[in-house]
């Protein structure tokens, strides 16, 4: 492919060479450079593309796009431009033939929701006919193709490859996760996305490698609503005016506000045999009933959202409600059914903010017992620890304190830790450092209308230990536990 076809939508410098030069691949990468590659030099926080120069084109490098000068023989190309990462997005788009114009593109960013919703949206749209690939935190999904997820955003070139193995599958659309690191990092750029959602922000990867503060935070989730045809955003939410002031979209809202386009009004909790959920009806752009079996306010944002993506689809009531009522996702309040007499779920709760959130709304369904279930991982910082035990100390009526992805920590010391952020309270408190003794704990000392939650784990199938992960699936354990009683 000649480099001036890959550069097309790019300001840029040809500092030497020629722009009409053959590229054999593109790559971002210096150890899978080969023959004819274009590298892109990119800067990223452990090492700079930069440096790698000398060592990509003794292995055949001919085009490099940097932001410096270099140094490289006469028979490389060498372009300059503003921001590599800006223009790899470009570049990748371009090689993978701008897969994004073959499909419907939805992008969805957000503080919390942007899981289960991208989930919902994919239930609800092929329910009704269209295939749908999706990117997100848990996987990659192209057909019958699982593909474990290294970021919630994957790089810019990763992601036109997947559009593009989506668009040769036959996808009508694509739904997709959207961090603010990948929209900071340009991870986005490249095309335009048909429908842009934004469901909330709250204070969140703020940190040295992250976001310096919280302005920064919001102003990059606020850039999706500059690279959309269509936004939808969240009415509700206190940011509302910051998040929207620079849009270039075409706008929508959802919520409870009744200045929102699309509102939930009439809602209720609803509880049955081994399950909890909401039910609520949709009103403005469109008018029916919905219930979920999936519990929280958050939940009822979550359906609302996906509803306002579907609408543009035309997608049937009928076939939205049938849809939302079996949408489900893995480690994300997931209920697992082991009594008609209490309910039990997984959740990927991992940190103070989130398992507080959880809690409180599992305590309004006024539950004869709240009980929580988790550990803390190892090598993170131990004030997470503290305050998750507080958390649980505070809200749960009984906290299982148990071992999580110990890494090279003693799950003991994690536990003692928890402890400590537990006896700021007056909460009751078993430890139980074996998890699967843990859950079966919970499981056997259930009481009739409990609610029992396994925290922290999620959709995650492993136990790291000393640098090793074993196979560990909650789902498997309570399966396991289940079966040994029938025995006994």
């Amino acid at each position: 492919m000649k480099l001036s076809y890959l550069l097309e939508k790019l300001e840029y410098t040809c500092l030497q060479g020629n722009e009409e030069a053959e590229v054999t691949s593109v790559v971002y990468d210096s150890r899978k450079v080969t023959e004819g590659s274009l590298f892109l030099c990119i800067r990223g926080a452990v090492s700079d593309g930069h440096r790698y120069v000398p060592d990509v084109i003794q292995k055949g490098a001919r085009v490099l796009v940097v932001e410096e000068e270099v140094q490289a023989p006469e028979n490389v190309t060498v372009v300059r431009v503003q921001d590599t990462r800006y223009a790899m997005a470009f570049i990748s788009a371009a090689w993978f033939g701008h897969p994004a114009e073959k499909m419907k593109t939805i992008g969805i960013t957000g503080t919390k929701g942007k899981t289960t919703t991208t989930y919902m949206v994919k239930s609800i749209l092929e329910n009704a006919g269209y295939k749908v690939g999706l990117i997100g935190t848990i996987e990659v999904i192209i057909g019958e193709k699982h593909i474990p997820a290294a970021n919630t955003t994957p790089e810019s070139y990763l992601v036109q490859e997947y559009f593009r193995e989506m668009a040769d599958a036959g996808c009508d659309a694509v739904v997709m996760e959207v961090s603010s690191q990948g929209l900071m990092l340009h991870r986005t750029q490249g095309f335009v996305f048909d429908y842009g959602i934004f469901t909330n922000i709250e204070p969140d990867h703020i940190g040295p490698n992250e976001h310096k503060d919280f302005d920064h935070y919001l102003h990059c989730k606020a850039m999706l609503l500059s690279q959309c045809r269509v936004g939808i955003v969240n009415r509700d939410d206190e940011h509302f005016e910051a998040v929207t002031a620079g849009h270039t979209c075409a706008l929508e809202t959802y919520g409870f506000s009744g200045q929102a386009d699309l509102r939930a009004e009439n809602a209720r909790l609803i509880t049955g045999k081994g399950y909890l959920g909401v039910a609520y009806q949709v009103k403005g752009l469109m008018d029916f009933p919905v219930e979920i079996d999936v519990p929280g306010k958050f939940s009822i944002y979550n359906s609302l959202t996906a509803i306002a993506i579907c609408r543009h689809f035309h997608v049937e009531t009928e076939n939205i409600q049938k849809a939302l009522s079996v949408a489900k996702v893995k480690g994300r309040i997931e209920m697992v059914r082991v009594s008609d007499e209490f309910t039990l779920m997984i959740d990927y709760a991992h940190n103070a903010m989130a398992l507080e959130s959880l809690l409180t709304t599992l305590k309004e369904y006024h539950p004869h017992r709240l009980v929580c279930l988790f550990g803390c991982g190892g090598n993170r910082s131990r004030l997470r620890r503290f305050e998750m035990g507080e958390v649980s100390g505070r809200l749960a009526d009984l906290t299982i304190i148990t071992s999580d992805n110990p890494r090279d920590e003693e799950p003991q010391a994690i536990i003692d830790d928890i402890r400590t952020g537990i006896e700021k309270t007056s909460g009751k408190y078993v430890e139980i450092p074996d998890r699967k003794e843990a859950i079966a704990y919970a499981i056997h000392h259930g009481e009739p209308g409990d609610i029992v939650v396994l925290a922290g784990k999620g959709h995650e199938d492993y136990q790291e230990i000393k640098g090793k992960k074993y196979p560990m699936d909650e789902r498997v354990l309570i399966a396991e536990i289940l079966e040994e009683d029938k025995k006994q």
